[in-house]
């Protein structure tokens, strides 16, 4: 017979199994977010020890003209990108939800631009975007079209950023979808084929109902990615012209790598942080109510 293992023996052998992470956890996550709201309450650079100011880097941030442009260029690029990418990869979800070679194949390529690095994406995108030499110029030129500059308009940048950066993580959503779908019963199918339910219905009634929660996962990842936006926006257009594509993570690089204002830029994180946790929430408690008065 085996031996029982005494209680406290026991705990500290799990204390010890998840130590490891525990440790990780708290080096790489409680310890830099502390430290990060310490910083927003001082005045500091990269080469010195901070001072204290209170909340006068906050005072100074509400104040400043272009990180208020930053933050409506952020929730206008949400706004542009989270929508599009959840529906448009429930879409495809939808569509290659099948056990077919050609489903199989496409899904792969739709998710091959998810691996692509930020550097090629925009890459290819400029090159899309340019003017003159470009794939949209010249396509514009075989209808007569006029010349369009993409990436030096300021009402046009930040739909171009928005555009690129959607070919580029649709492929998260899609396969989240996919695995959603897969885990919907077919007898539920099959029961409503049965009552002559057509395909609208089907979707509106059992598919979308059934998939509420991943579509809800969805929402709450990628509003958390495109908040936090940068590569695309410093590498296609530099938060360019006059503003019009700076998101809030290029404006707190500027400020904390270029100026050298580490307090302002840990403060501006934590205003960032504030933004995409309301957002979060926010999402979160409307799709429990509407679940509740269903």
């Amino acid at each position: 017979m085996s031996q029982a293992i005494p209680m406290n023996e026991s705990r500290l052998r799990n204390g010890l199994f998840v130590a490891p992470f525990v440790l990780v956890f708290v080096c790489l996550l409680v310890i830099p977010l502390f430290w990060g709201l310490w910083l927003g309450l001082t005045k500091a650079d990269l080469f010195g020890p901070g001072k204290f100011v209170g909340l006068a880097n906050y005072t100074r941030l509400f104040s400043d003209r272009i990180f208020r442009g930053a933050v409506l260029n952020t929730l206008y690029f949400v706004v542009l990108t989270v929508p599009v990418l959840a529906v448009f990869g429930l879409a495809l979800a939808l569509a290659l939800n099948r056990k077919t070679r050609f489903a199989s194949v496409m899904r792969a390529v739709f998710f091959a631009s998810s691996v692509l690095s930020v550097t090629v994406v925009t890459l290819i995108w400029r090159i899309v975007f340019i003017p003159d030499i470009g794939l949209l110029s010249n396509i514009f030129g075989w209808f007569g079209l006029p010349q369009v500059t993409f990436l030096s308009n300021a009402r046009l940048a930040l739909p171009a950023v928005a555009i690129a950066t959607v070919w580029w993580g649709v492929g998260l959503p899609m396969m989240l979808f996919l695995a959603a779908l897969q885990q919907v019963p077919g007898e539920i199918y099959e029961a409503a084929a049965l009552d002559n339910a057509g395909r609208w219905k089907t979707l509106w009634r059992i598919t979308l109902p059934s998939i509420r929660r991943t579509f809800l996962l969805v929402l709450i990842i990628q509003s958390v990615l495109q908040f936090q936006v940068f590569g695309q926006a410093q590498l296609m257009t530099q938060g360019g012209p006059n503003n019009a594509s700076r998101p809030i993570v290029l404006y707190i690089y500027d400020v904390a790598f270029t100026r050298f204002d580490v307090g302002m830029g840990a403060a501006t994180s934590q205003v960032l942080f504030a933004i995409i946790l309301m957002a979060g929430m926010l999402q979160y408690f409307l799709s429990n109510r509407q679940g509740e008065n269903r």
